[in-house]
């Protein structure tokens, strides 16, 4: 029974064999046995296996092996061993970080993965997509994604837009009517609804038919397959810096190989030299301490409330210079609070009602009636804003669901964005009332009567004033205002837009969502930090205005302009005006996208909020999105590239400031890298120049590129957040990481390094013996390196951020002095090593040496410092 479209309803749940109560515990569990989990089934995963042995396609790691057989070929067993351990240890930590990738990326998906309203046991509950089983009843609304495919049992003026999966932008209107054409193609099968697509508006009840592969979208889900994941533009940048310094550092070793060639060295042992050269001074690691950076930041941020849903997000996070922000529930606390009423042409404080005034206890009832939200064991579900009425009542001792019990709705017309009303009509004994809430500019024009102490009167042209006027007063005080009023419709009958008007004033409700504690501290830190905060909301310019000018968005009421405005103006009138402007209210979704356009014309790097359906195409647009975790729709959620799991606005904030030190700490990691290994390279150039014996044996090389390479990059890398990050600027994000100061800076640092390491290696010499030599130097250069770590942690000085405040720093730093001194003191790994025995003078020197380009590198730090 697949043309599910041409039975009616009843005949759908009797084949599904499920009533309007859905089903119960015991019927999903063996629906599962039956048809298994709601999910798409992904391609074949790379086992760990194959990803170990294709970490040995490198063209570096052939040479290695090439290397490590001609060393075996020649007796060089000693150097064969030390080649494969470096070799095998670099494909065992490649395949971890690819094991943890894909866990991370797992975890990922369960945080972010769709949930679904679906009745059961009589009851409506929240449960993950991927349980939602054959015959569920599927409860949707506006915002709601939906992840099965289903049959329609009810809709009340339901629009789905199905551009996922049949291309057509336009939502489409939903009924029930049985379709009697048996080729009807999906984009009209109007008593159906499929994956992938998300309701626009209204509300409805659809019968599970189809899940996971057996939807329509799993018919085309091998077109996934095709799609991989790109590189970020950081890691981008580094291939192509990767490339060319490959490129330089290979023809200085060639160079150097012919050198030696020329000079009488042997064949074997010139090339042996040249290709340890090469792997030590590429720091081919880079890309990888990218990405474990970039994963451990995620998942800090991901414990701070904020998840990176792409990668390229956290280095967009440092240069973002304008944060585009709603109002409700981000900046505010998005629990709204009624403080006053409007009734009997009186102001009363939200707890100086009278329950025994027929007016006041009218005006209760009917916001308990005309509206979907209840609490059920300390949970609250629906509107914020509904919500509030739901406690007001609830503080009279009023139960919303009792009431709703009492008085029945029989029929409604849901709250629509664009008629900015929510009509139900109900039975009270032997009437049938239509009540209506809704914005008062939209409803005043609709109102003929109004309640009195005195009964129904007409209502006065004074008397619309009195009411505007107390309305206007409620909004310049930063609250939302809800008008509430009734008439008396005929019985059994259907009601529709038209039936909105002729009703009779009962009253205004003002309600305020008060601003978070932490709002106005997150405001003045991206101030500091050249971020310009906005607010767009969709609410009055005076509701807007008050909240902005609490938490310090807003100084000037001259920065506030409504959607009717930007209307006006053309895309460069827009681009112009833009940075004037502080709030932005009553906008449309189309408003979004031309402000956020506005700011990236400008040069800016835009993050922007948003939560519902309509905000998908502005989130897109933004170089962030930032969708909330708590009230978002899915189809938010899907379009964004980070989601607030707590919705609030100074989450934003840190993971701005993470962002930014996590950029820092992998531009700290790469100053690390390439500064050590340009001291290698010139000492070889120093030594090879002047015609002296090889200060490095091949070992020596790969030793240095396993323990003194990646382990403390990693470790800066993991560098702790620093706050002082948001006093800086945003950083420019076309600039190149590689600029001329940085290369600067690389150089002299590796020259430091360098000297020192000279120093070693011709005091080594004075003493006659190579060897000697050729282990002051060795050992010289890996203490310089490990020291050099603590140096490269920070723009500034040590003490300045904390000697201890790396943890990682200091565990890299004695692994790496543990392991240098088992190969100057174990005698089977001195052997292996090729390292002498050195006196107690020459560690002091060596020490004192290591040491030294740190002094300076501190030195330097503090001066600048101080001059800054």
């Amino acid at each position: 029974m697949s043309e599910y479209h041409r039975k009616s309803s009843f005949e759908v749940m009797e084949k599904l064999d499920v009533t309007r109560e859905g089903l119960s515990d015991y019927d999903v569990q063996m629906r599962q046995e039956v048809y298994g989990t709601n999910e798409l089934l992904e391609g074949k995963r790379t086992s760990a296996f194959a990803v170990f042995f294709g970490q040995f396609k490198d063209l570096l790691v052939i040479i290695l092996l090439v290397a490590a057989f001609i060393s075996f070929l020649l007796g060089e067993v000693g150097s064969t061993i030390v080649i494969l351990i470096v070799v095998i240890l670099n494909a065992v930590l490649g395949t971890v970080q690819h094991v943890k990738a894909e866990q991370s990326l797992d975890n990922l998906k369960e945080l972010t993965s769709p949930v679904a309203k679906v009745v059961r046991n009589n009851q409506i509950v929240e449960v993950a997509s991927a349980d939602i089983v054959v015959g569920d009843l599927l409860y949707l609304e506006a915002g709601d994604f939906i992840s099965a495919d289903g049959r329609l049992i009810e809709s009340h003026n339901l629009q789905i837009n199905e551009s996922s999966l049949t291309g057509e932008s336009l939502a489409v209107g939903k009924s029930t009517v049985p379709i009697d054409d048996e080729d009807v193609p999906l984009g009209d099968q109007k008593n159906m609804v499929f994956t992938g697509s998300f309701v626009t508006n209204g509300r409805g009840l659809a019968v599970v038919t189809a899940i996971g592969m057996e939807t329509e979208i799993g018919k085309i889900a091998n077109l996934l397959d095709s799609a991989k994941e790109k590189k970020t533009p950081l890691q981008v940048s580094l291939d192509h810096f990767g490339e060319k310094l490959a490129l330089g550092i290979t023809m200085i070793c060639v160079a150097i190989f012919a050198i030696d060639l020329v000079r009488g060295r042997e064949l074997v042992e010139s090339f042996m030299f040249a290709v340890s050269l090469a792997v030590a001074a590429i720091p081919e690691a880079l890309s990888s301490i990218v990405t474990i950076v970039l994963a451990f930041g995620t998942r800090k941020m991901a414990k701070e409330n904020a998840i990176i849903r792409k990668l390229y997000a956290v280095e967009s996070l440092g240069s973002v210079s304008v944060i585009c922000s709603d109002k409700t529930g981000t900046l505010t606390e998005n629990k709204m609070t009624v403080l006053n009423v409007y009734v009997d042409q009186k102001v009363i404080p939200y707890n100086e009602l009278q329950t025994a005034n027929a007016i006041e206890n009218k005006l209760i009832v009917q916001a308990l009636l005309c509206n979907d939200a209840f609490e059920k064991e300390q949970q609250e579900i629906g509107d914020p804003t509904e919500m509030a009425l739901v406690k007001l009542g609830r503080q009279y001792d009023f139960n919303e669901l009792t009431v709703r019990e009492q008085y029945p709705r029989v029929a409604e017309l849901p709250f629509d964005s664009g008629r900015k009303l929510m009509s139900t009509v109900h039975r009270f004994n032997q009437q049938t009332v239509m009540i209506t809430k809704g914005a008062l500019d939209v409803l005043l024009p609709k109102l003929v009567k109004i309640e009195t102490a005195n009964g129904l009167r007409v209502m006065t042209q004074a008397q619309r004033q009195k009411i505007e006027e107390v309305n206007r007063q409620f909004s310049m005080s930063g609250l939302r205002v809800l008008a509430i009023a009734y008439k008396e419709v005929q019985r059994n009958r259907t009601i529709d837009v038209n039936d909105e008007k002729d009703f009779t004033f009962v009253g205004l409700v003002a309600m305020m969502d008060p601003p978070r504690n932490e709002s106005q501290a997150a405001v003045e830190s991206c101030i500091r930090a050249g971020i310009k905060p906005v607010m767009i909301t969709g609410d009055h310019k005076i509701t807007a205005t008050a909240i902005a000018q609490q938490i310090g968005i807003l100084k000037n009421p001259s920065e506030a302009i409504e959607g009717y405005e930007i209307e006006r103006l053309t895309d460069q009138e827009l681009q112009e005006k833009v940075q004037d402007v502080s709030v932005f209210a009553r906008v449309t979704p189309e408003h979004k996208i031309r402000i956020v356009k506005a700011w990236q014309e400008k040069g800016h790097v835009v993050a922007m909020t948003g939560d519902g359906v309509n905000d998908g195409p502005a989130l897109r647009q933004a170089d962030i999105g930032v969708a909330m975790g708590r009230t978002g729709t899915e189809v938010a959620k899907d379009a964004s590239s980070m989601i607030l799991t707590d919705d609030n606005f100074t989450t934003i904030v840190k993971a701005i400031s993470n962002g930014r030190s996590i950029y820092t700490n992998i531009k700290n990691a790469i100053l690390f890298l390439l500064s050590g290994n340009a001291g290698a390279i010139f000492v070889v150039l120093y030594a090879t120049v002047l015609g002296l014996p090889v200060p490095f044996a091949p070992v020596h090389l790969l030793f240095i590129n396993l323990l003194t390479d990646s382990l403390p990059a990693i470790a800066i890398g993991l560098e702790p957040h620093n706050k002082k990050t948001m006093k800086d600027k945003p950083r420019n994000i076309h600039s190149p990481l590689l600029n001329k100061a940085f290369t600067t800076q690389v150089m002299l640092e590796g020259l430091l390094i360098a000297i020192a390491t000279i120093f070693a290696f011709r005091m080594g010499l004075s003493t006659g013996d190579t060897l000697t030599a050729s282990t002051m130097a060795f050992t010289t250069l890996c203490l310089a390196r490990l020291v050099h770590g603590f140096n490269s942690r920070s723009k500034e000085s040590i003490f300045a951020i904390g000697l201890f405040t790396n943890k990682y720093t200091w565990v890299a730093f004695f692994v790496g002095i543990l392991s240098l001194h088992l190969v100057l003191f174990v005698p089977a790994l001195a052997g292996v090593f090729k390292v002498a025995t050195l006196s107690i003078e020459q560690f002091w020197w060596i020490y004192s040496l290591a040491f030294m380009p740190f002094l300076v590198n501190q030195w330097v730090k503090v001066l600048f410092v101080r001059r800054k």
